[in-house]
C-alpha cells in the first residue's frame, strides 16, 4: 500500500461520517455558506424552499427539499431569513415543528427596530418549538474562511437548555467556540451586537480629534498667523509637517496622562469613603473602561510624531536653513563655539524620547489580546501600571528637556500665549504629583487596606465603652 492510499484510507471515514441532519431555511449567502460548513464538517444538509428544483447555487452534497418536508427531517433547524418572511413557518404546521430547535440567526437594520427580539417573535409564532438565538455574531465570511479571519466566537441563548446544548456542539463541531449567554430575554443584545459600531472607541476618538483640533488652531494662531500679521512672513508651508509634529505628540502625552488619572481619582475617591464597596460616578466608570483605547490612540499619535520627526533632514526648509547658515559662517569666517550644556541637553531629550517610546509600544503589546493572555494578572498589571507610570514620567521629562528655559523668554509668549509644550504638561504633571501622594507609604497603607476589604465606619457607628469595659454602639 502506497502512502497515498494509506493517507486517504485514514481519512475517508471522516469525510463520510454523518454527525446528524441539519436543516436550513433560507438559501442566502449566510444560508449557503453556513450549509457549505456543515457538509465539511459531516453532516448532512437539507435546505428547505419555496421552488426545491432551483438549487443551483446551493454546495454540492446538500439536498433540497419543500419547507414541511425539510423541516421534517431534522432536528435541528436554521432559520437564516428576515424577520419579515417568518410568516411562511406558520404554514409549515405545528406538528412538524413540534419540539424541533429552531435556530434564529437573524439581525436587524438598526437598534430596537422592533419592540421585541427576533427570536422572541419566532417563539410566540411557533411556541410548540424551541427557539435559540446564536451565530447572528459570525458572518458568512467568518464561515467561508473557517473563522481564521474573522471572529471565532458564537453567542448562544435560549430557555431550553437541551436545545442550547444541541446548538453549541454544532458550533464546537464547526470549529468556533460557543458561549452560553443565558435565556431568550438576551437575544436583544446579541442581534444589537453586530449593529455596534466601535463602542468603546467613540469617546476616546472624539477626545483625541478634539484636542487635535484645538491645538492645531491654536499653534496655527501662534506660528503661523502670528508671523504674517506681525513680522509679515509666509510660513503658511508649516501646517504640513511642523505644526502635525507639535500637535501629535502634545496630543499624545495628554491623552497617556488621561489613562491614569481616573485611577488615581479612584484611589482618592476611596480614601474619601473609606471602602471600596460604593460605586464610582457613571462619568468615572466609563472613562475607566475606555482606557485601553485611550492608550492606543495616544501610542498611534506617538507613532506618527516618531515619522514626522524622522523626516525632518529631508525637509527642503530645513536643508535651506542649514545651507545658509553654513554659508553665513564661512563668509564670517568664524565658528560657533561647541555648547556642552546644548549637547547634553540634546542627547538626553532624545534618549529619553526613545526609551519613553519603547515603553510606549510595550504597554501598545502588552494590551493585545493575543499577549494579554498569555500573562498573569500580576504581570499585566506590572506592565500596565508600574511602566505605564514609568513611560508617562519618560515623556514628561522628555517633554521638558525640550522646552528647557523657553518659559523664561517672553519671546516664546507670541500674543501672551505658551507655547504648546507648556500646556501639554499640566494633566501630566497632575497624574505625576497625585500619584507620587497615592505611594507614599502611609497613604499606601491605607489604600491596601481599603483594598483589601477594610472599611471605615461612620462616626454614628463606631463602638464606645461603659464604665464596666463593654462595648455598645452609639447611635
Amino acid at each position: 500500500m502506497t502512502n497515498n492510499s494509506f493517507a486517504m484510507t485514514l481519512s475517508e471515514p471522516s469525510v463520510q461520517r454523518k454527525l446528524g441532519t441539519i436543516c436550513i431555511f433560507g438559501t442566502g449567502d449566510f444560508g449557503r455558506s453556513l450549509g457549505l460548513r456543515l457538509l465539511q464538517a459531516g453532516y448532512r444538509v437539507v435546505f428547505g424552499s419555496r421552488n426545491p428544483r432551483n438549487s443551483s447555487l446551493l454546495p454540492k452534497g446538500a439536498e433540497v427539499l419543500s419547507h414541511k418536508e425539510a423541516a421534517q427531517a431534522a432536528q435541528v433547524i436554521f432559520v437564516a431569513v428576515h424577520r419579515e418572511n417568518y410568516d411562511f413557518l406558520c404554514h409549515i404546521g405545528g406538528e412538524a415543528l413540534a419540539g424541533k430547535v429552531l435556530v434564529d440567526v437573524s439581525n436587524n437594520l438598526k437598534r430596537s427596530q422592533y419592540p421585541e427580539s427576533n427570536a422572541e417573535h419566532l417563539s410566540k409564532l411557533v411556541p410548540a418549538a424551541h427557539v435559540v438565538k446564536a451565530f447572528n455574531t459570525v458572518s458568512a465570511w467568518a464561515l467561508q474562511s473557517g473563522g481564521l479571519d474573522a471572529n471565532r466566537q458564537v453567542l448562544v441563548c435560549g430557555h431550553n437548555c437541551e436545545a442550547k446544548q444541541m446548538v453549541k456542539d454544532i458550533a464546537q463541531n464547526l470549529g468556533f467556540t460557543a458561549l452560553d449567554k443565558g435565556s431568550l430575554q438576551a437575544a436583544a443584545e446579541l442581534e444589537d451586537y453586530p449593529l455596534q459600531l466601535f463602542p468603546m472607541w467613540r469617546l476616546p476618538v472624539a477626545l483625541a480629534t478634539g484636542l487635535i483640533v484645538v491645538f492645531f488652531l491654536y499653534l496655527l494662531a501662534r506660528d503661523v498667523i502670528y508671523a504674517a500679521v506681525q513680522d509679515g512672513k509666509d510660513i503658511s508651508f508649516r501646517v504640513m509637517v511642523s505644526l502635525p509634529n507639535k500637535v501629535f505628540p502634545i496630543v499624545s502625552l495628554i491623552m497617556l496622562a488621561l489613562c491614569y488619572l481616573p485611577g488615581v481619582i479612584a484611589g482618592f475617591l476611596q480614601l474619601y469613603n473609606g471602602t471600596k464597596y460604593r460605586r464610582f460616578p457613571n462619568w468615572l466608570d466609563r472613562w475607566m473602561l475606555c482606557r485601553k483605547q485611550l492608550g492606543l490612540l495616544a501610542l498611534a499619535l506617538a507613532f506618527l510624531h516618531v515619522l514626522y520627526t524622522l523626516i525632518i533632514p529631508l525637509r527642503y526648509y530645513v536643508r535651506y536653513r542649514l545651507s545658509s547658515w553654513t554659508v553665513a559662517q564661512i563668509k564670517q569666517n568664524k565658528t560657533e563655539p561647541f555648547d556642552t550644556t546644548m549637547a547634553w541637553r540634546t542627547d538626553s531629550y532624545y534618549a529619553i524620547g526613545i526609551l519613553g517610546f519603547g515603553f510606549y509600544v510595550l504597554l501598545g503589546i502588552t494590551s493585545l489580546p493575543s499577549v494579554s493572555n498569555n500573562v498573569n494578572w500580576r504581570e499585566f498589571r506590572f506592565i500596565q501600571s508600574k511602566l505605564g507610570h514609568l513611560t508617562l514620567l519618560l515623556c514628561t521629562a522628555h517633554t521638558f528637556l525640550y522646552g528647557w528655559d523657553k518659559f523664561l523668554k517672553p519671546s516664546y509668549y507670541k500674543w501672551y500665549l505658551p507655547p504648546g509644550y507648556m500646556l501639554s504638561l499640566i494633566v501630566p504633571c497632575v497624574v505625576l504629583v497625585l500619584k507620587f501622594v497615592l505611594i507614599t507609604p502611609c497613604v499606601d497603607r491605607a489604600i491596601t487596606r481599603i483594598r483589601q476589604g477594610w472599611e471605615r465606619k461612620p462616626a454614628a457607628y463606631m463602638g464606645i465603652y461603659d464604665d464596666k469595659g463593654n462595648q455598645s454602639l452609639l447611635l
